[in-house]
């Protein structure tokens, strides 16, 4: 009898951390989604800055860095409803970015 008593025990506390592990990696997810989107968004517009910079506003590696930004935008969007403004430092919950925000530093 206190065998089974044991059992029962360490079972229904296994159940417990599970659900405990379990709430606690699912509240976690969305806060990993937001880190990964603002680190895309940040390597994409510095890879952009430095695509000008070394290369020319109107350079092949400027329209890649353009479109790399554009899709980490896109990225984040679709996965968040909100995207990451390296400029502001701020997150924008509209679908309101300029894929030029980056021409306006050329003129």
């Amino acid at each position: 009898m206190r065998h089974r008593w044991i059992h029962l025990f360490f079972g229904k506390t296994a159940l417990a951390a599970a659900a405990l592990a379990g709430f606690l990696l699912f509240t976690g997810v969305p806060r990993l989604h937001a880190d990964d989107c603002q680190h895309r968004i940040v390597r994409a517009d510095h890879r952009l800055h430095e695509a000008i910079e070394h290369h020319g506003y109107a350079s092949p590696q400027a329209e890649r860095g353009r479109r790399e930004l554009h899709e980490a935008r896109e990225f984040c969007w679709r996965a968040n409803h909100r995207w990451w403004d390296e400029h502001e430092h701020r997150w924008h919950t509209e679908r309101d970015w300029d894929d030029h925000d980056h021409d306006h530093d050329h003129h």
